[in-house]
């Protein structure tokens, strides 16, 4: 019964619920509501909901596990194109000869980054969960070097922040600087 497509389709609403409510509390103490009101609905989508149920594990994301076993993933590839707060969601061809450009994120959306990998680390680490496995996690990861220079200096400069200081001053100084930065545009979109 563990694994039991009920029991991946009931765990896997749960983690997702989860996973928005503590986004959502977040970014609200943030002065971010409608983000935090709209954060990862794709997510209930049927391309991207019932692909995860049958890769959920529990202790990490379904994406991963789906990568793991095929090489790549639909729910991901659905999810990314339509939630600004990625940073796959910034890449675009930009010539005849197929050449990529990465785009530094708004500052709204790199925000709601920082917050997203916050709250999927509380979300799998549960109880294990320190303010530097965020931090730790986006330094170690393969990501890194793709992303452009500017938001990959903002992003780690706001994760070490909460792992130096905790997460209330974090967010405090994180609404600080959203009442500065929010409509901060890198181009015109």
């Amino acid at each position: 019964m563990e694994n039991s497509y009920l029991s991946k389709f009931i765990g896997h609403f749960k983690t997702v619920h989860h996973h928005r409510k503590l986004v959502r509390q977040m970014c609200f103490k943030c002065g971010m509501y409608y983000q935090g009101l709209v954060h990862d609905l794709s997510k209930y989508s049927f391309e991207e909901f019932f692909i995860q149920v049958k890769y959920y594990e529990g202790f990490r994301s379904p994406i991963t596990h789906e990568k793991a076993l095929t090489g790549h993933s639909k729910a991901w590839l659905h999810h990314k194109g339509r939630n600004k707060h990625h940073w796959e969601y910034w890449i675009d061809r930009q010539n005849k000869n197929e050449q990529l450009y990465v785009f530094p994120m708004p500052y709204r959306y790199m925000l709601e980054s920082v917050i997203d990998r916050i709250s999927a680390s509380k979300t799998y680490k549960k109880d294990e969960y320190t303010d530097a496995n965020p931090y730790d996690f986006f330094i170690n990861s393969i990501e890194y070097n793709s992303i452009h220079p500017i938001t990959r200096k903002q992003i780690s400069d706001y994760l070490l922040y909460l792992k130096e200081n905790g997460e209330e001053k974090a967010l405090a100084y994180y609404k600080s600087q959203y009442k500065i930065h929010k409509n901060d545009e890198y181009f015109n979109l």
